[in-house]
């Protein structure tokens, strides 16, 4: 054989040789991957979707990777991304640890009692005042003393007026001249109907008895005092009247009020007002009697509002036939408003209200739990109206102070729940606190190397999570901490563990 030959066949022999030895090593590579990706759907046998960015940024990858900060991304199994990277794992042991608790969402019918303060007073559509329509003199009281129980028609006053007396001579006069001039002529006879009719209506507009106009029409004598008689059943609320003084026309000398039926008056706060109407029940409490409870309803509410004390008046009307509500008494008042339709409700505990949003979280299963945006509703003593967001039967987070890290961001306070090793999330550092400034809510810090980042001392500005973390810390104390990145470039202080000695 040639030497041509021979080098042809050997060059024929390596190649053969390489080719096998690549085929293999992809047989390796492919056996590789295979046993990776079993491994990746063992746990309970759920299948691999993707991994997402452990600080919850909106970035995924089908292969495992790690972040800018040299975290590794979370691996997210089939029927774990129905919550869109927002769900919050954590182990049975640490709900128990940290005291999670859970109740379940139902259909109640919720009641709010509105209660605010008022008092007693007259109705005033049965206050009744005497004041005569003449001038005069008191002759004679038959009702002298305030807060004296008075009957319709019961004499209150005598009162003498000389021109009360020429009024009914007047009319006396003319009564007894068409008499005489029956027989006179007929333009005779009118013009003394004229005057007598004149005569008789100034006497009825001084309120004069129609009795007594009867008998002064029958021919009796002009009388030199009128009888005042009470208007209406009642109390004497003022008298002003004495015997011998004098009065003039328009001058107040009795006021009589009925009180068998009295009013409540209470001032409603304005958050409360729209949950009220007319004709609702009211329960009215009095000081006086502890044992008792009056039952009214709303009669009106007014549409003026007290610009100081933010309140708007609303009317109770109360029967009272003992007599036992006096004007002026105070009342506690309480209005059960509600709604009789079952709604969703939530106990208020599971709500954390931020000031722009409110949250609460679901549990979907054992450790995994849910942050969902609500719509609420009527509130409660005890619970409130979810609209939107939750449904009846789910479980939601009643107690867990630990959901509350920080209202103004959610997200942080949710990065505390992360049942992931806190050490990849979390870091902690040793410094010096420089200063703190108010207005822009941050420190100045100066730390020592941090390992977990790879960082160098140096001289970095923080956000405090809680503006209480740096109450009492004074700049130039020496301070251990623990901080996070909440979003690129932000980092806050979540923990103050101790100063430094």
């Amino acid at each position: 054989m040639s030497s041509g030959k021979i080098v042809a066949v050997a060059l024929v022999v390596a190649i053969a040789a390489a080719a096998g030895y690549w085929a293999g090593g992809q047989s390796k590579v492919g056996a590789g991957e295979t046993a990776s990706a079993d491994a990746a759907a063992a746990p309970g046998g759920k299948k691999l979707l993707y991994y997402r960015n452990p600080m919850g940024l909106p970035d995924t990858s089908p292969t495992p990777k790690k972040d800018s900060m040299g975290m590794d991304y979370i691996a997210v199994y089939e029927g774990e991304d129905d919550a869109g990277g927002t769900e919050v794992k954590i182990s049975t042991a640490k709900v128990q640890k940290l005291g999670v608790r859970v109740e379940a969402a139902s259909l109640r019918e919720l009641s709010r009692p509105i209660r605010a303060a008022g008092r007693i007073e007259v109705d005033e559509r049965r206050l009744h005042t005497i004041s005569p329509k003449f001038e005069g003199w008191i002759e004679k009281l038959h009702v002298n003393s305030t807060g004296q129980p008075v009957g319709r028609g019961q004499p209150l006053f005598e009162a003498y007026s000389p021109e009360l007396v020429s009024a009914q001579r007047e009319y006396q006069v003319a009564a007894q001249g068409l008499v005489a001039l029956k027989d006179a002529s007929p333009e005779a006879q009118a013009s003394m109907r004229r005057i007598a009719e004149a005569a008789l209506t100034r006497l009825r507009n001084w309120d004069i008895s129609a009795e007594q106009i009867e008998r002064l029409a029958g021919g009796g004598e002009a009388r030199r005092t009128l009888t005042f008689r009470a208007p209406a059943s009642g109390i004497v609320l003022e008298k002003r009247a004495i015997a011998g003084m004098r009065f003039m026309p328009g001058e107040m000398l009795y006021q009589i009020a009925d009180i068998s039926s009295i009013w409540v008056l209470a001032d409603v706060f304005e958050r409360d007002i729209g949950a009220l109407k007319v004709g609702q029940k009211v329960n009215v409490a009095i000081t006086a009697y502890p044992d008792k409870l009056f039952a009214g309803k709303i009669a009106y509410i007014y549409p003026t509002l007290n610009a100081v004390t933010r309140t708007v008046p609303i009317r109770v009307e109360l029967p009272n036939p003992g007599g036992l509500l006096k004007p002026a008494m105070y009342a506690a008042v309480e209005v059960g408003a509600g709604n009789t339709v079952p709604v969703v409700a939530v106990p208020l505990a599971a709500v954390i209200d931020s000031g722009t949003r409110q949250t609460v979280l679901v549990q979907k299963e054992e450790g995994r739990f849910e942050p969902r945006e609500v719509k609420l509703g009527l509130r409660g003593d005890d619970y409130v109206e979810v609209r939107e967001g939750v449904k009846a039967g789910e479980q939601v987070v009643v107690a867990a102070n630990f959901l509350i890290d920080s209202e103004s961001n959610l997200k942080a306070a949710l990065g505390g729940m992360q049942d992931a090793p806190q050490a990849t999330v979390s870091h902690h550092a040793v410094g010096t606190l420089d200063a703190v400034d108010a207005q822009t809510g941050t420190v100045l810090v100066t730390h020592e190397p941090v390992a977990s980042l790879k960082w160098p001392a140096m001289t970095m500005e923080f956000v405090p999570a809680n503006s209480a973390l740096f109450a009492d810390v004074k700049p130039g104390s020496a301070i251990h901490f623990e901080f996070v990145e909440r979003k690129p470039g932000e980092w806050v202080i979540t923990k103050l563990d101790k100063q430094v000695k």
